[in-house]
């Protein structure tokens, strides 16, 4: 059982990024949480709203998204969408994203024993 939880925890950590990094893609088109929460659970970045909702208040601070209400309906939801700076940011993280993925696929496949 120890290994089964040292793996869900280290598998935490590898995707914790990741869903930044989504996050930050996916929202080029405004989407409001519980949208943007299925979006990413259904192309692999599982996740919760405990895990997202502050993520997305993060990002706002920092300036790599913008938000606003729409009161168009009868329940108000909030839409996020990426800032220029969250752009900027996106195609940075992708960029050493997709570096060190091929570092990884350059590492022999096993450890030797």
């Amino acid at each position: 059982m120890v290994e089964k939880e040292a793996l869900e925890t280290h598998l935490q950590e590898l995707r914790r990024g990741t869903v930044v990094l989504a996050c930050l893609r996916l929202l080029a088109e405004p989407g409001y949480g519980y949208g943007l929460l299925e979006e990413l659970g259904s192309r692999g970045f599982e996740t919760d709203a405990n895990t997202l909702y502050p993520l997305l208040r993060r990002l706002e601070k920092q300036g790599h998204l913008t938000s606003e209400w729409n009161t168009d309906e009868a329940r108000p939801r909030k839409f996020y969408r990426t800032s220029a700076a969250g752009a900027r940011l996106a195609a940075t993280l992708t960029d050493d994203f997709r570096s060190i993925t091929a570092a990884i696929d350059a590492l022999p496949e096993e450890a030797s024993s």
